[in-house]
């Protein structure tokens, strides 16, 4: 059930989610159908925020080109977000108004924004986004991005784990969907882990 969108202020991250050419540009290696037309959403929300003093701050897939996280190493995905190169880069049309967090230098899984997953051994460990979140004293979490079945939905079910009021904006979300209804599922899991959805 939608809830209201939560109001920013000091206290609130925005939280925008692997914006990135691979995900968000038709031509990118792993398109999110749809998804660079979450991008004007986003970025009013993003001008929103800034304009409370809220935390602005960007998750970015930033890949090794071999790794067992792609498909021709005995992963799940084809070769995307490759670090220094144009599909890893923000979409052109995203505002930028904060630091990024870059997840899977290593060669690790990384869907959520808050861990990173040894693809072989399943050992997770974290990435900067919590300390960031502290030093910033955040208690709201507001997610947006891609896509919503992976990294938006495990970022934003993290984030409510570790105790930060956690809400998703349905219309700044775009889900990949291999199987037919997963975006909903996403949605009803998100629910499930305590996230609301605006």
């Amino acid at each position: 059930m939608a809830t209201p969108k939560p109001d920013y202020d000091a206290t609130t991250a925005l939280v925008v989610v692997d914006v990135q050419n691979d995900f968000a540009d038709a031509s990118g290696s792993l398109y999110v159908r749809d998804g660079e037309k979450a991008i004007p959403y986003i970025n009013q929300e993003i001008e929103e925020a800034e304009r409370a003093d809220a935390f602005v701050v960007y998750t970015q897939d930033w890949h090794p080109d071999a790794t067992p996280h792609f498909a021709k190493y005995g992963g799940d995905w084809p070769v995307h977000c490759v670090a220094d190169t144009w599909g890893a880069e923000l979409q052109r049309s995203l505002l930028v108004a904060g630091p990024s967090v870059r997840k899977g230098v290593g060669g690790e899984d990384g869907y959520s924004g808050f861990t990173i997953r040894d693809p072989r051994t399943g050992e997770e460990s974290p990435t900067e986004l919590l300390s960031l979140l502290r030093e910033h004293s955040i208690a709201k979490v507001v997610v947006v991005g891609l896509a919503t079945d992976y990294c938006v939905k495990d970022t934003a079910i993290d984030a409510a784990k570790l105790g930060f009021d956690t809400t998703v904006l349905a219309n700044c979300i775009r889900a990949v969907d291999l199987e037919p209804g997963d975006g909903s599922r996403a949605i009803a899991d998100l629910v499930a882990g305590g996230v609301a959805i605006a």
